[in-house]
């Protein structure tokens, strides 16, 4: 099965040497948000009016996007018109690890263990196979960078690195002001179907909620 897009997120915000992940507080809202966008492209699951549903519960074949719609679904079937922010809410603590196992399971990543101080276990995730990787950041590049016309997931791929502000990670080295214009414009085009654009929508001003409550816990 391809690569998710959860997985892409995560294999972006991982560093290729050390392991250690980047943004990680940012990262994992993007991840749990980019599980229930690939969700939705598959017809499983429905936003609307910043609420989430559960339409199909068949397998789509691919065991992390699998494992979190069972819990997807368990969690709404103890709900009335559950919100996806409050989804998003609750995964975004777990989704982060369970992409992680996945890549592990693909082989791209592998996990390397110490402990710091000889007490606290420390988990860390240097690149194995940088071959899906250097894809996904040419892909990002054509995309933003030289103007090529995104396909659904790529796109939605944009809106979520740009909604979560992890401009850094996607494009390293890059200032922020030449590409923030170009993944907004992707972010606020007309390149998937009403259902999935309002997911992206929803899933953007939970992040941004997010953010704005870290900034201002910040300064207080």
């Amino acid at each position: 099965m391809p690569v998710s897009l959860g997985e892409e997120i995560m294999l972006l915000s991982l560093d290729d040497e050390s392991g250690a992940a980047k943004d990680l507080s940012s990262a994992s809202w993007a991840v749990a948000g980019g599980i229930v966008l690939d969700l939705a492209l598959a017809g499983r699951v429905s936003v609307t009016g910043k609420r989430v549903a559960v339409t199909d519960r068949t397998p789509v074949g691919e065991a992390l996007l699998d494992g979190r719609l069972t819990d997807l679904a368990d969690w709404c079937g103890k709900r009335r018109a559950p919100k996806v922010a409050s989804w998003l809410t609750k995964d975004q603590a777990r989704a982060p690890r369970a992409a992680i196992e996945s890549l592990v399971g693909r082989g791209l990543v592998t996990e390397q263990r110490r402990n710091a101080l000889g007490i606290f276990p420390i988990r860390r995730y240097p690149e194995a196979d940088g071959t899906v990787e250097r894809e996904l950041r040419a892909r990002l590049k054509d995309t933003v960078l030289a103007g090529a016309r995104p396909d659904d997931r790529t796109a939605g791929l944009v809106a979520l690195l740009q909604g979560a502000g992890l401009h850094r990670i996607a494009f390293p080295g890059v200032p922020r002001k030449e590409v923030e214009p170009r993944m907004k414009e992707i972010a606020d085009g007309q390149w998937a179907g009403r259902e999935v654009r309002e997911a992206i929508r929803e899933m953007q001003a939970a992040m941004l909620a997010v953010t704005a409550a870290t900034v201002a816990v910040a300064v207080s």
